[in-house]
């Protein structure tokens, strides 16, 4: 997880400022960031999908794996149907 630093906003203009010491160097530069509430909801989706493509990988390598026997393709690729259907319903696409 990412660490999260405390700053101070500028209620009118929005200026950002982070507490820290101040070495006479300092010049100011344009940066961008992000609320940190809305990072977590954006890193938890990506949790959430990348769960999800792993579930289908699984699905994808099982397919790429299955060597049906004579006659027998149809039966393999039907349950490799079911299976992708049951999965899709529980991925709620």
């Amino acid at each position: 997880m990412v660490e999260h630093m405390q700053a101070w906003q500028c209620i009118g203009c929005g200026r950002i400022d982070g507490p820290q010491n101040c070495v006479g160097i300092c010049q100011d530069r344009k940066v961008s960031f992000v609320y940190a509430e809305e990072y977590d909801q954006l890193e938890k989706r990506h949790a959430e999908l990348q769960a999800e493509m792993d579930r289908l990988l699984v699905l994808v390598r099982q397919f790429v794996a299955v060597q049906p026997r004579n006659d027998e393709w149809e039966k393999s690729y039907k349950g490799l149907q079911k299976r992708s259907a049951e999965l899709l319903r529980e991925l709620k696409h």
